[in-house]
């Protein structure tokens, strides 16, 4: 397996000309891909106690650049800047959980969709609240990671009831959860099972809404690659790479690793 290696974005932003030309005109012939990606979002994005970065987009990403036969180097970036950083080109695609979006879309081509995962509304078991009475959520205060989807959909459906708090990460959402600083969330469920002991005898929390995947305008298609506009050829190579991992039963055996219910599209 070729080895990925983690660059944080700010190191590439000092720019050494000769470096970035020789890397530019690798990533063009395919030899060395650059993809960004915002750490921590577990199980999805990750380091282990050692520093290893790892999850399931990792492993998947690995399991393209090694089908494609390039090289892949990991570039830290955070979320907020993620797209601009892809268009300045300080990495050549974005592997990061980014859903497919028509505002997105306007901006960035993205690759065939490769999963999809539910959200969903949690509270602590200290709480009683029916998410279906709204008239009862009026005053509630709601956290949710800034610039995701969840984000949106509160925003778009719930920003007249409930008071929103954005955060960087997940676990500073669920410290004010557990700390009373906050009456709810609304989560990614994958993040919500990593980052919390959800849905399980003892645990401090609890779902009190069913899967929630829509509206479609809010959550989009699934999860894609994104590139620039142009790089309509890395992009093919791409879809081209995941649907091979399909077929030959890789992608179920990394998925397998990390879900216990299938995430697939």
């Amino acid at each position: 397996m070729r080895s990925a290696t983690l660059t944080l974005a700010a190191a590439l932003a000092v720019g050494l000309t000769t470096s970035f030309v020789s890397i530019s005109a690798t990533a063009r012939d395919y030899d060395e891909i650059r993809l960004g990606v915002d750490v921590p979002y577990e199980p999805f994005m990750y380091r282990e106690a050692d520093g290893t970065l790892t999850g399931f987009e990792i492993e998947l990403g690995n399991a393209v650049c090694d089908h494609l036969e390039v090289s892949c180097t990991w570039v830290e970036q955070d979320w907020d800047g993620i797209i601009p950083g892809l268009l300045a080109r300080n990495y050549d695609a974005i592997m990061s959980s980014m859903a497919i979006t028509e505002e997105r879309a306007q901006r960035v081509l993205f690759s065939e969709a490769y999963y999809t995962t539910p959200s969903a509304w949690i509270t602590t078991n200290e709480h009683d609240i029916n998410i279906e009475d709204r008239s009862s959520l009026e005053g509630l205060t709601v956290g949710v990671q800034r610039g995701t989807l969840q984000d949106n959909y509160v925003t778009e459906l719930y920003g007249d009831i409930l008071e929103i708090r954005r955060y960087t990460g997940a676990d500073d959402v669920v410290t004010d959860l557990l700390g009373g600083r906050l009456d709810l969330t609304f989560m990614d469920y994958p993040i919500a099972e990593a980052t919390i002991d959800i849905d399980s005898e003892g645990s401090d929390f609890q779902r009190i809404s069913d899967f929630i995947k829509q509206p479609e305008h809010i959550f989009g298609q699934g999860v894609g690659v994104a590139f620039r506009p142009r790089d309509e050829a890395l992009a093919e190579r791409f879809n081209e790479a995941l649907r091979a991992l399909k077929d030959n039963g890789t992608y179920d055996e990394i998925m397998n690793r990390y879900f216990n219910y299938d995430v697939r599209l």
